[in-house]
């Protein structure tokens, strides 16, 4: 079985994410809500001005791993 893996700095396209989860996950920086924002495969603590990726499916919930926001 092989792993399919992409170029860093491509934003794989997200599969969904299970709804429930996101209605549990909060920012580990703030504790305050995030936003799942599809398109760019990602879910926004605006609290904290991150971005956490999701890959594979699965969000990733590291502050060393999020993209500070612009602004």
């Amino acid at each position: 079985m092989s792993q399919t893996t992409t170029p860093a700095g491509d934003a794989p396209a997200s599969p969904s994410v299970d709804p429930r989860l996101l209605e549990i996950l909060v920012c580990p920086v703030t504790k305050g809500p995030l936003r799942y924002d599809r398109a760019a495969g990602e879910l926004v603590s605006e609290g904290a001005g991150l971005a956490y990726p999701i890959r594979d499916g699965i969000p990733i919930m590291l502050p060393d791993e999020a993209r500070r926001l612009a602004g």
